[in-house]
């Protein structure tokens, strides 16, 4: 007879206004075992996480920890009942010791258990070894590496000594050595005999600790298995790739500053306060090239796009042909030619769609100004019919054609463009392809794009690069990203 699971849940729901956040939703846990579930952004990870531990209130479903049914009890009354749960972002108290984050979470939380037991301070020593925090209990979180932020967190969840443990993004912002030494920890854990459930963005993350996988796309599950059927599911590679690869790449010795390339990123690393962002990133792009930037969601993209706009300090060089870009600010990158497209668009949205393109081209002569915005109305003719709506009312799609034709009005020699795909219908994905053929085809312009989207990047690209937690790990043409990281890019 199997035994029964620690966490079992069945038919969870939960929708958000109109929208169905996680549907339906079924798995189970039992103990000394791990369950990976991992989706793209959006997906409802997060919101399933928050359901069985009681932040959110679920509208259908059950979730029985060590079969008690405790769905839509409060956080506090199902951490009682077993269960813990580690956050992706560390919240310590930073005016305490570590020692003292640990104890705050062994106290007891009735009145009338006010004051800890004489043990406390013992039970708080040991769960510090346990997790690797001995020689540093006296120290505040402020001065600790991330790695060491994310240890307190596993601490204070497993004070309480929970037989049901999620934890969320176990690995972002490690470096390759502390994630393989929490890797270590998190098997210690299941070795307890407790039920993990690990929340990721993609298979590999979790591949060799997890037993089984479920993948989630817009609050679904829509695959089960081993780590090794889930990247293989066709369902998921279309969820993730979004397709059948096409490509259609110019060799690199076609280019005439093969000696100098246009941007040159050598050895860049940026840190975001504790958490490692890129790591040792090195890429090079030709003048006139297109190279994509391909990675799953928080691979680090939009920090590679940010550091070389000026927007972030880094370790390492930028340089444009040959010349350093340390110590010039984002404006002056900006209008020295190197323009992003942000993945949020920030256009102004009270205003119109044309005023939103002549602050894009400010700088131009009248004329010039005028020439570039009927040539952008030719590469993205819905504009022009638009051009006095405001830019907030617009579809997403139309937003998205309108950041890119604002960037444009800069005339840009580099144009980095940031996830243009995310979210969109397939339809406006053929036009802004369309439009960026067009630019590679009929103009001089040079085009860095940063892409979860494979299927979409590959046919624009000259050559590709793989960023993968914060480092690169391929490079290549297009035309062997299929055979060489088609089932890796998961």
């Amino acid at each position: 007879m199997a035994e029964p699971a620690h966490l079992d849940v069945s038919g969870l729901t939960k929708r958000f206004g109109g929208l169905v956040a996680v549907k339906e939703m079924t798995l189970a846990v039992s103990a000394g075992k791990i369950l990976g579930l991992i989706g793209p952004n959006g997906s409802g990870k997060s919101t399933v996480m928050k359901l069985i531990m009681g932040i959110e209130r679920p509208d259908a479903g059950s979730v029985r920890i060590n079969g008690v049914e405790v769905a839509g009890w409060p956080s506090h009354k199902i951490a009682r009942m077993g269960a813990g749960i580690v956050f992706q972002h560390s919240r310590p108290l930073h005016r305490q010791t570590v020692l003292e984050n640990i104890k705050l979470a062994l106290l007891p939380d009735r009145l009338t258990r006010l004051f800890a037991d004489p043990q406390t301070d013992a039970r708080a020593r040991a769960i510090a070894a346990r997790v690797g925090l001995s020689d540093v209990l006296d120290r505040r979180p402020g001065t600790l590496p991330f790695a060491d932020l994310r240890k307190i967190e596993i601490a204070k969840a497993i004070a309480r000594d929970p037989q049901v443990l999620l934890i969320d993004e176990p690995f972002a912002g490690l470096t390759a050595k502390e994630t393989a030494a929490f890797s270590d920890l998190i098997c210690e854990l299941r070795d307890d005999g407790r039920a993990l459930l690990l929340v990721d963005h993609n298979v590999k993350s979790v591949a060799r600790l997890v037993d089984r996988v479920i993948a989630m796309y817009v609050g679904e599950r829509i695959a089960e298995g081993s780590a090794d059927e889930v990247m293989r599911n066709e369902t998921v590679r279309r969820v993730y790739l979004g397709g059948s690869i096409e490509t259609a790449a110019r060799p690199e010795s076609s280019f005439r500053d093969t000696a100098t390339p246009f941007l040159e990123v050598d050895r860049v690393s940026v840190q975001y306060g504790k958490a490692q962002a890129l790591q040792d990133v090195s890429i090079h792009v030709h003048e006139r090239e297109f190279v994509a930037v391909v990675g799953l969601n928080g691979a680090g993209k939009t920090t590679l796009f940010n550091t070389i706009s000026g927007l972030l300090p880094y370790s390492g060089n930028i340089r444009r042909q040959g010349s350093a870009l340390r110590g010039h600010s984002a404006a002056s990158i900006a209008r020295g030619g190197i323009v992003q497209c942000p993945e949020g668009r920030e256009l102004f949205t009270e205003m119109s769609v044309r005023e939103n393109l002549d602050l894009g081209g400010q700088h131009l002569p009248p004329a010039e100004n005028a020439e570039q915005i009927d040539w952008l109305f030719d590469l993205f003719p819905i504009l022009r019919d638009r051009q006095r709506q405001a830019a907030g009312t617009l579809s997403g799609g139309e937003q998205q054609m309108l950041t890119i034709a604002r960037a444009l009005m800069m005339k840009p020699k580099l144009l980095m463009l940031d996830e243009p795909t995310l979210g969109l219908a397939p339809v406006i994905l053929e036009q802004i392809s369309k439009a960026l053929e067009k630019l590679r085809h009929s103009t001089a312009i040079t085009v860095l794009l940063a892409e979860q989207n494979v299927t979409f990047a590959l046919p624009h690209a000259d050559r590709v690069y793989v960023l993968e937690h914060a480092r690169i790990v391929w490079e290549g043409e297009p035309t062997r990203f299929a055979a060489e990281m088609g089932t890796g890019y998961l």
